[in-house]
């Protein structure tokens, strides 16, 4: 079941959007060749403390153990929940996916921004993943409208790596927010417009493209948590928390300008 939020719980949805937004800036500032993830992480978890809040993500369970750090820390052909560490230590030239889920007062935000350590060259592959995975966050959330269904995100998202030569990951997809990280509807990247479960005022959507260079197949670290593309080409991941109103889509985990 989709779960609309009230008008005291749309409240407590944006502060816990305004913590992980806020969170996600200082800590992308910091991605510089030498850093370690472990010491990225670090800087999350005392954030979140400061700011009276939690990682979502530190103890979640999974298939094979609890997520050990505050935030997945993901790098080049590695497409989601890398896992933070001392040993990680980002050079020049990578990209690195953050994605935070910060907690507070019950409810949750979630977001994501894959940065270049370095400048990225005009023109290049990564440039063009970098941009086309920002774009298609961005047109998801565009047609995040009452009356809209989820497949015209999905479409929309999907129509945007086509355009650009990219791979859509179709195993892993967006979705419902709230008091839960996961709830009511998956969102996948790819789909069909006017297909899925009708949008209405109320709902709050975790939208995240995720794309990749090379081909759509999957692979998996034996920690229990990595993902990868199998051909070890790189992969970009951008994501909102967005708020279904009445007119236009409400971006929760927005930066400050």
């Amino acid at each position: 079941m989709i779960v609309v939020k009230s008008g005291d719980e749309i409240v407590a949805m944006r502060r816990a959007g305004r913590v992980t937004a806020d969170v996600l800036q200082v800590v992308c500032a910091q991605v510089v060749d030498g850093i370690s993830t472990g010491e990225l992480d670090e800087i999350v978890g005392h954030e979140l403390q400061v700011r009276g809040a939690k990682s979502a993500c530190l103890g979640y369970d999974g298939s094979k153990c609890p997520f050990p750090a505050n935030a997945c820390m993901s790098i080049n052909e590695e497409v989601v929940h890398g896992i933070p560490s001392v040993n990680r230590i980002v050079r020049r030239g990578d990209i690195v996916s953050i994605d935070l889920v910060a907690v507070i007062d019950g409810f949750m935000g979630d977001s994501t921004v894959t940065v270049s350590v370095g400048a990225v060259e005009p023109g290049s592959d990564v440039d063009r993943l970098l941009k086309a995975t920002e774009e298609a966050l961005h047109l998801g959330i565009a047609a995040a409208r009452p009356g809209n269904r989820i497949g015209d995100i999905s479409a929309a998202i999907e129509k945007c790596a086509r355009r650009s030569g990219l791979g859509v990951v179709r195993e892993l997809v967006g979705h419902g927010i709230g008091r839960e990280m996961h709830e009511d509807p998956p969102i996948p990247n790819w789909g069909k417009e006017n297909t899925g479960p009708l949008l209405e005022p109320g709902m709050t959507l975790a939208i995240e493209p995720m794309f990749v260079l090379g081909g759509e197949k999957l692979a998996f670290l034996d920690d229990g948590w990595t993902v990868l593309t199998a051909d070890g080409k790189k992969a970009a991941h951008f994501e909102h928390t967005i708020l279904v109103t009445k007119s236009d889509p409400e971006v929760l985990t927005e930066w400050k300008k």
